[in-house]
């Protein structure tokens, strides 16, 4: 820190032992004597509730963190919110403390996350912070995060209004592929039951599939409706709400993407699109020092699975413990690259005659993805397919006579 500006005045002090699934902390307030200790889940949600109490407890004001600095999936995580200022600690420093402290050399979580507290509450002159991410990362990271929850909310009311439907109005999940379309939403607001919607002349029901840019008028009488209307009204009114909503923040989000220096690079990506671009972006960051290598990427986005052995036992399985959102991201994106990458469409076939089902397979082609972009995000350069197929010619790789046929 330069001895031009002055020491940051801590509400609190917190230190984290990482684990697997679960954490154990330490925390003492400045000023306060008493050391709290708990456990927190690994997961995303439950890390999320917990900065929002130690936000609302300290009233934004900064809290050191310490952690141990190749845990990266738990940085990733704590790096999101700007009141958490974190000292990664280097596992070493914290085994020889160990050594020095606790002469049985025994180690538990306990004792480790209070190790941890004494070095960012007496020593974090000798601790690296960790830099924030740019603001405009961060712009992008909680915006494409909070338009996934909507499209999350939308879908759980869009479940809830086919259920209700296929109670008292079977005829509109038939007819139409998506309840949840603005077309039949502005249907059933303005004729929420089959009797009202009989009643309709039809050069009316032209005029209003006319407007909706739809010619589906084909309608056909049903059973007795039933008493779930005044649910259905609610339910498309949240719909249509959450669609605004979600149309906004899309606004939002491309205006902060397209703001954003390393852009360009995501953008170039085959299939990724308004959406997945800025994901992808939020995904990796700005910070170059963040990741040592792909490989770290692969691990806290969960897309690499976990090897297990014991004895002369070795099984492989899927990840439960990482940011689902960025497991989604990555999932989804190579999805959508499959009809737009020449190789990618071949990885995949080359994995489904392997005999792995759909979504490993998926998952397969992501991890391949990763390494990727990751190369181009640290040369700052764009993807360009040409190049990559050439890279492959050159190692006379399989994949490049896959690739030709399935051209």
């Amino acid at each position: 820190m330069s001895q031009n500006q002055p020491e940051i005045q801590y509400a609190a002090f917190w230190a984290i032992d990482w684990a697997d699934q679960k954490h154990v902390w330490s925390l003492q307030e400045a000023g306060c004597s008493t050391r709290e200790c708990g456990e927190i889940s690994h997961m995303p949600e439950a890390i999320e509730a917990w900065v929002a109490q130690m936000s609302q407890r300290f009233a934004g004001r900064p809290i050191a963190v310490a952690v141990e600095q190749s845990r990266g999936a738990l940085v990733f995580m704590l790096s999101k919110y700007e009141q958490l200022h974190i000292f990664p600690v280097p596992p070493a420093m914290t085994a020889n403390l160990r050594k020095a402290f606790h002469s049985s050399g025994a180690k538990n979580d306990p004792a480790d996350a209070d190790l941890l507290l004494d070095l960012v509450q007496m020593h974090r002159d000798k601790l690296r912070r960790l830099s924030p991410d740019t603001e405009a990362t961060r712009r992008v990271q909680n915006l494409v995060e909070e338009r996934r929850k909507l499209v999350d909310e939308r879908t759980g009311q869009s479940n809830r209004l086919e259920a209700h439907l296929k109670i008292y109005f079977p005829q509109i999940p038939r007819w139409f592929k998506d309840v949840d379309s603005p077309l039949v939403c502005a249907l059933l607001e303005r004729w929420p039951t089959l009797e009202a919607l009989q009643k309709v002349r039809p050069d009316t029901l032209r005029s209003f599939f006319r407007k909706h840019h739809c010619r589906k008028e084909e309608l056909k009488d049903c059973a007795v409706v039933e008493a779930k209307v005044a649910v259905v009204k609610v339910s498309v009114q949240l719909i249509q709400v959450l669609h605004q909503g979600i149309e906004g923040l899309n606004r939002q989000i491309q205006e902060a993407a397209e703001a954003h220096p390393d852009f360009f690079i995501f953008d170039s990506l085959p299939g990724a699109g308004a959406v997945m671009a800025p994901r992808l972006l939020a995904a990796f960051g700005s910070k170059r020092e963040r990741y040592q290598n792909a490989a770290e990427v692969q691990t806290l986005s969960g897309i690499a699975p976990v090897t297990e052995s014991s004895g002369k036992s070795r099984w492989i399985h899927f990840r439960f413990a990482c940011s689902k959102f960025l497991r989604q991201s990555f999932h989804e994106f190579a999805a959508l690259s499959i009809t737009q990458s020449q190789w990618a469409r071949a990885y995949y076939e080359l994995q489904r005659c392997r005999g792995k089902k759909h979504h490993a397979a998926v998952r397969a082609l992501a991890f391949k993805w990763i390494r990727i972009i990751y190369r181009c995000w640290k040369q700052r350069i764009a993807y360009d397919e040409n190049v990559y197929l050439a890279a492959l010619a050159k190692h006379n790789s399989p994949l490049l006579a896959a690739t030709k046929i399935a051209l």
